[in-house]
């Protein structure tokens, strides 16, 4: 276990959410330690988890995570967001509906699964992002503007 794995209860976690991080070796993480385990080396999926009794689909990407985790021969090492440190990292990709999960390497984003899918979209789009290369994490669209020297509004 990473001095960066939280020793979250997994009593606390539903049994499904437990068993995805017994089966993947998941970190279970927090809004603390998330940058420290995310900037870590090599490719990373980490699983944004809602209320299963708000969104029973989480429950489904907590079944299909330690298959994909397989399916991918654990290329791959995987963190655990529970739904409060979930909903203060969601904003930072942009991502539209829960559950979704999120593909980095060596901290810098590859791109994002959201909501649910046909196991064949999940397996491509896994194969895909890990052969992606990084780029910018879309974000809520609200247009930022600043005035120039000359009071014109600029983008730079």
């Amino acid at each position: 276990m990473s001095d960066l794995t939280v020793p979250a209860p997994l009593v606390d976690l539903h049994p499904l959410l437990a068993r995805l991080v017994k089966l993947t070796g998941a970190s279970v993480l927090n809004a603390d330690t998330y940058d420290a385990w995310a900037q870590q080396p090599g490719p990373a999926m980490v699983v944004f988890a809602e209320d299963p009794e708000r969104f029973k689909e989480t429950l489904d990407l907590a079944v299909v995570v330690p298959e994909l985790h397989a399916t991918g021969g654990g290329r791959f090492r995987v963190a655990l967001l529970p739904p409060t440190a979930s909903r203060a990292i969601a904003p930072r990709y942009g991502f539209a509906r829960w559950p979704a999960f999120v593909m980095l390497r060596d901290g810098q984003y590859l791109g994002a699964v959201d909501g649910i899918r046909d196991w064949d979209d999940y397996a491509a789009e896994l194969m895909r992002l890990l052969a992606a290369e990084p780029s910018r994490p879309p974000t809520v669209g609200i247009p930022v503007r600043a005035a120039g020297p000359t009071g014109e509004a600029g983008c730079h």
